[in-house]
């Protein structure tokens, strides 16, 4: 009756939004190009099919197009708090599903400037989180705040969606993995647009199901939540198609033209200008390793990064002359010790390769364990001094760090002809394109570990073993840095 005396003032278009919004995934993201009606879908879901939603963008005034559009959407069927951001709703629920109930629903408008921030929603329930421009979040944020998808309501469904653009920056690109059967073209088992597939975290990896049934983790039956991606693009979008809004992406110059008008992953971001590492070099190091077989020569060197605690990995890298092998990756939890870690460091040693250990924090065990043990252990102290200068001799580096990672940007120049070969890993590219630098008075400065992880989220472990590995090792009777010097790349 309540849809027939009382029709709704938002339908969802015929096409990808009807499909979004019926679908059954727990965790939804949908778009990709822009002007699919990503905006529509987050506030009609939340409107017609929750009780208790909230939609979050990162900063506060982008939340403005938000409300001003819900207003309009959302007419007189509920009351606005401007100081609250929030909307309750009267009885206008999809069928008048909540009965009584439906006096009480709400929808929330918040932001998430900063990592800190995400504590602010920690123990708040939600049986809806929309996330409008998810590739602005860190995945730290979004796991943590989604932990509390959850309703007392009995027979209200809970679930996330997201929308949002490809990323235009390395803070973005832990979405295409989130999402990989449908975003990363090297993903092993790719899924259709709209198909389900479940995951959960074991060991703080996922991994992936074909069916929602329970499984065992570690004695604990624990059951998978479901994620999809369905693209959208303003074509499906009749109202903008006649606004002349297609023409306005077309004019766009690449690679924004193929990912706002198409909605393509696979076109590189635009680097910002202080970025150590240009994503074009990274990628053009991968696609070298797809086509060069293997080296038939002994292993050069190992690269160690050791797991600080937390969502953190150890992760190894190892060397055979320019070519570097896959990357194993191990969580915190498998090397709770340093004896742990430096048990795998020499698992993975072959040919008394050079191994060179972060010794800063939990690092140092690891050093102390492998220098007692076997030869060739050196020591990686980031903020120690560096006496280096880049290859024209030009510029010097405020401290180790800074010479190493500017050392594997040398490398990786194409001018230079190191041929580096890198596997081909998402991680590890959006790891080795993330980090900044800036010029000071005592040398290049690059972007230090502990700021890095709280801008994109998570810990570079991938990027920093892979930087290790290309570091030179000493000679006996010289200083790394004085040979690292002497050295051509």
């Amino acid at each position: 009756m309540h849809e027939i005396t009382d029709p709704p003032f938002w339908m969802p278009l015929p096409g990808p939004q009807s499909m979004a919004y019926f679908s059954e995934a727990d965790e939804l993201f949908y778009g990709g190009a822009a002007g699919g009606g990503k905006s529509d879908l987050l506030l009609g879901v939340a409107w017609r099919e929750h009780s208790r939603a909230i939609i979050f963008r990162r900063i506060l005034p982008s939340l403005s197009a938000l409300v001003e559009r819900s207003k309009a959407m959302y007419a007189s069927r509920g009351t606005y708090g401007e100081t609250k951001y929030q909307w309750k709703f009267g009885m206008h629920g999809r069928f008048g599903r909540f009965g009584n109930d439906d006096q009480g629903r709400t929808l929330r408008f918040a932001s998430v400037q900063h990592d800190k921030n995400k504590t602010d929603y920690q123990g708040q329930p939600h049986d809806f989180y929309g996330f409008d421009e998810i590739t602005e979040f860190t995945e730290g944020m979004y796991r943590f705040i989604t932990g509390w998808n959850r309703s007392t309501i009995l027979g209200q469904r809970c679930r996330v969606i997201c929308t949002g653009n490809p990323p235009t920056s390395a803070e973005g690109d832990w979405v295409v993995a989130y999402w990989g059967p449908w975003l990363d073209p090297a993903h092993p088992n790719p899924a259709k647009p709209g198909e389900l597939r479940w995951f959960t975290t074991i060991g703080n990896q996922d991994v992936e199901f074909m069916t929602g049934a329970p499984v065992d983790v570690c004695g604990e039956m624990v059951v998978p939540r479901s994620r999809t991606f369905i693209p959208a693009r303003v074509q499906d979008n009749p109202h903008l198609v006649k606004s002349g809004y297609v023409a306005r992406l077309q004019a766009l110059p690449e690679p924004l033209r193929s990912k706002m008008l198409n909605g393509d992953f696979t076109k590189g971001r635009e680097d910002g200008p202080y970025q150590v590492i240009p994503s074009e070099w990274a990628r053009m190091a991968q696609e070298r390793w797809r086509k060069t077989e293997k080296p038939n020569v002994p292993m050069s060197a190992m690269g160690v990064d050791v797991a600080r605690g937390g969502g953190d990995k150890t992760v190894i890298a190892m060397r055979y002359a320019c070519w570097l092998d896959e990357l194993k990756s191990y969580p915190g939890a498998t090397t709770p010790d340093g004896p742990a870690a430096a048990g795998l460091a020499l698992r993975h040693r072959k040919d008394g390769a050079a191994i060179h250990v972060d010794v800063i924090g939990v690092g140092a065990s690891v050093y102390d364990c492998l220098k007692n043990t076997v030869k060739g252990v050196v020591p990686i102290n980031g903020s120690s001094a560096s006496s280096a200068t880049d290859r024209s001799g030009q510029l010097r580096f405020i401290n180790l760090r800074a010479e190493l990672w500017w050392k594997m940007r040398e490398a990786l120049d194409p001018s230079n002809g190191q041929e580096i070969c890198l596997p081909p890993d998402r991680e590890l590219l959006s790891d080795l394109c993330a980090p900044t630098w800036q010029l000071t008075l005592r040398g290049v400065q690059v972007e230090g570990k502990e700021e890095l992880s709280k801008r994109i989220g998570r810990s570079p472990d991938k990027g920093d073993a892979a930087v290790y590995a290309f570091a030179l090792s000493s000679r006996p009777g010289m200083g790394l840095l004085d040979w690292a010097r002497r050295q051509l790349w």
